[in-house]
């Protein structure tokens, strides 16, 4: 499947234009490729009670849900002035719980996969690939 980078970066800054970030004032927005090649995103969305606020991924995991699911296979992220963004590390692991094997993201060192940026990660294809029934017991 081809990437177009260009039009992940204007869906995330159009997700980005969306946010809602009154005490920070940094807003963020993402757009992932799936693999049927639809588009998701979202954006961040804060909370006067900071710990509860919702990152662009969680929003972009809820599109990617509510619109038919399927495994995200290219990322894109952006602070309020169109730069990239690397996600956290609880946001890496959120998007490899949904990820294609290999999903390539948008680094601010290039373009790198999933696993390269959460290495050694633990997810649903660990699981399946671990739990075997020799293993159950």
């Amino acid at each position: 499947m081809e990437i177009n980078w260009e039009q992940l970066k204007v869906a995330a800054v159009a997700a980005m234009k969306s946010a809602y970030a009154p005490y920070s004032h940094f807003p963020v927005g993402a757009a992932a490729l799936v693999d049927d090649g639809r588009i998701v995103s979202g954006c961040n969305v804060e909370n006067a009670s900071y710990g509860v606020g919702l990152c662009a991924e969680c929003g972009l995991v809820g599109n990617l849900a509510m619109t038919g699911g399927g495994k995200l296979v290219a990322f894109y992220c952006v602070d309020g002035n169109s730069n990239i963004l690397m996600p956290c590390g609880r946001c890496r692991q959120l998007l490899f719980e949904h990820s294609a094997e290999g999903m390539l993201l948008q680094t601010i060192s290039g373009v790198k996969t999933i696993e390269q940026v959460l290495p050694d990660a633990f997810g649903p294809r660990e699981l399946e690939e671990g739990f075997g029934a020799d293993q159950r017991g």
